[in-house]
């Protein structure tokens, strides 16, 4: 009977088979060439002749058709899996280095090398190598068990196409050359071992035949001498139709009882009684002796002579095609024991692809389209996650709890004041003053009337503008603010109180000198500090000389009684400080403001930057009115954060440095 393919396939895959064939292909032996590092490997599989040991200074790589063949490797467990180092030498001559054994071991190609090392001893043979001296090859022995359930669970055993019968190996390896040797003694070994299985069922079956054979022979003898004087005492007995009838049937369905008994008997001496086998024999066998009963009744109401004559005439029929067909199993069993054929065949054997199997280069260059595009959107969605900052206002809203009261578009022609400031250039820097129609001044516009409202339950007609960070435009907010209410005929003080860095001075071309910091120390009157009329109704106070402790200076009475003298004369007093994040200056002087806007730029500011500055604010016992979204890219619709920079400067590394330059 044919073994089914699920059987057969965990036969390939057990240990009687796959742990011959590592033993037969020493398979937990390693041994190749020290190829150069990236490339060597590359290089040697379309190399045809031997190269010269060394790489790029690096001595002993090679990079060409170099081979080795080490049929015994047997070291100590300790130093199974451990890389060891063949070097060849002149006269096939070689030095093998050892792990933690600084003396190199000497040895020679095709003769033994045993040697004591840490641990016990060691066994090399190496056959053959195909290589110039100088050349260097990475040895190791690995255990046998691990080389084992490693080939177990890296083989692939399947049917090709359903119920087929034919079985597929498969392997993936490096080597090709050791991989179709491996998966051919695989084959071979387990053809054989099936033939030997056969072989072996044979043996059985044959030694119960020639057990049974005598007997049945000398019952069937038994019967033959027995029928023979039943006739020389009674004659020849005729028998009717109905009598051959009751003969042919109870010969036939004796035959089919024996041979059923025989064959329980076969299986019973390998399976128990609740064997399915066994147990559909017995149900066709209590079928077949119910039959013959009921023929058996029949033959009984014959005359006695037909009888008799039925009876043994049955007898010697049954007992000659069972002995014959004993005969003939037996026959059989024999050739199968000396034929050595089993029911397998190896239909095709392993050969070294002219192709490597893996990799595939149309899917990887697949993989390689899909992988780069894939992270390119990674990259890009944290980029834009770590990198990209606010967007637009309503993620403000949404996630700060502060609302947004200006979006200020980024305007071109601030690009050009930017340079007039860094460079110095005389004259008014003010957007609002050279261009007035611009959509960022149309912004400031709708922010003044919006806060007029706001500020309306204020308790001063202070107006705090700060930012989170460095760089987001706050003093230019503050300056084309202050200008735009001072034009609408409000009365409005300019106050830069950033005393670290503050750069109100350069949009109107002002020295930074004569300003608040002396104000505050009293070395100073407010005549001299206050620069009047800078603009119609606008005046601007500096920061004075940047001192060495501003945030005390800052938190001074001197300076909340300053601003308690100044306010009742003007409607609007405009208070530029530091960022929030970057120093305490802003909490120290934000209690005293009845109002406070904090700047952010589009896709430079994070939520989180934001967020923290309304935390620290709260620290010190105030809280922003809202937000002013500076710098939105409309024509790029967000796509990048934007080149130009409100306010003409940036702080390096969020850091403020004491920059005394009084120009």
């Amino acid at each position: 009977m044919k073994t089914p393919a699920a059987g057969e396939i965990e036969i390939i895959k057990s240990r009687a088979i796959l742990g011959q064939a590592v033993e037969n292909t020493k398979l937990y032996i390693s041994a190749q060439p020290r190829y150069a590092p990236i490339v060597g490997s590359w290089l040697a599989r379309r190399a045809t002749e031997l190269s010269n040991p060394g790489f790029m200074g690096l001595s002993g790589y090679v990079t060409g058709a170099e081979a080795i063949m080490v049929p015994q490797f047997d070291v100590p467990a300790e130093l199974e899996a451990k890389p060891f180092m063949l070097t060849l030498g002149p006269d096939n001559r070689y030095e093998l280095l050892v792990p933690n054994v600084d003396t190199p071991l000497k040895g020679t190609v095709g003769i033994p090398l045993v040697a004591n090392v840490p641990g016990g001893s060691l066994r090399l043979l190496v056959s053959s190598i195909s290589a110039k001296p100088g050349a260097q090859f990475q040895l190791a022995r690995n255990s046998r068990q691990l080389a084992l359930l490693s080939l177990q669970d890296n083989l692939k055993v399947v049917e090709k196409g359903k119920q087929s019968g034919v079985l597929d190996v498969s392997l993936k390896s490096p080597d090709p050359e050791k991989l179709t040797q491996l998966l051919n003694e695989i084959g071979r070994l387990y053809v054989r071992q099936n033939i030997e299985r056969k072989a072996a069922e044979a043996e059985k079956t044959l030694g119960f035949l020639d057990t049974a054979l005598p007997q049945f022979k000398k019952q069937l003898e038994q019967s033959e001498d027995l029928y023979n004087r039943y006739r020389n005492e009674n004659g020849t007995v005729s028998l009717d139709d109905e009598a051959k009838n009751a003969l042919a049937q109870t010969v036939d369905l004796q035959s089919k009882l024996l041979e059923a008994e025989q064959k329980r008997r076969e299986l019973s001496a390998r399976f128990t009684d609740k064997h399915p086998n066994l147990q559909t024999l017995d149900a066709q066998i209590s079928a077949w002796r119910s039959q013959i009963s009921a023929v058996d009744s029949r033959i009984r109401k014959m005359p006695l002579l037909q009888q008799n004559t039925v009876q043994m005439q049955r007898d010697i029929k049954v007992n000659t095609d069972l002995y014959v067909s004993l005969l003939n199993s037996s026959l059989q069993m024999r050739l199968a024991k000396e034929g050595k054929v089993g029911n397998v065949r190896l239909l095709d054997d392993a050969i070294i692809p002219e192709e490597p199997v893996w990799p595939k280069r149309p899917l990887i260059i697949v993989l390689a389209l899909l992988l780069g595009l894939g992270a390119g959107v990674v990259l890009a969605i944290a980029k834009n996650s770590l990198f990209g900052g606010i967007r637009n206002p309503s993620e403000i809203e949404m996630h700060t709890g502060l609302n947004v009261y200006s979006s200020i578009p980024l305007s071109p022609a601030q690009r050009t004041i930017d340079k007039n400031i860094e460079s110095r250039a005389p004259g008014m820097h003010i957007l609002a003053l050279q261009q007035s129609e611009d959509p960022a001044v149309e912004s400031l516009r709708s922010l003044r009337t919006a806060l007029q409202f706001a500020m309306l339950e204020a308790p001063n007609n202070r107006l705090l503008i700060s930012g989170a960070t460095p760089g987001v435009g706050k003093t230019f907010v503050s300056v084309n603010f202050a200008a735009i209410t001072a034009a609408s005929g409000k009365k409005v003080l300019l106050i830069d109180a950033d005393l670290r860095k503050g750069r109100v001075n350069q949009f109107f071309s002002l020295s930074r000198s004569s300003g608040l910091s002396e104000l505050i120390a009293g070395t100073l009157g407010f005549e001299k500090a206050i620069r009047s009329s800078i603009l119609p109704n606008l005046d601007v106070m500096t920061t004075g000389m940047l001192p060495p402790n501003p945030a005390e200076l800052l938190m001074s009475d001197s300076f909340s009684q300053i601003l308690e003298k100044l306010s009742p004369d003007y409607d609007l007093v405009i208070i530029d400080t530091a960022p929030v994040l970057v120093a305490a200056d802003t909490a120290s002087v934000a209690p005293l403001a009845g109002s406070l806007l904090l700047v952010a730029r589009a896709e430079k500011t994070h939520l989180g930057e934001l967020n923290e500055s309304v935390r620290r604010l709260a620290h010190a016992g105030c809280s922003a009115n809202g937000v002013i979204l500076n710098a939105m890219d409309l024509s790029r619709r967000h796509a990048g954060s934007s080149s130009y920079k409100y306010g003409g400067y940036r702080y390096t590394h969020y850091k403020y440095k004491n920059n005394r330059d009084t120009t």
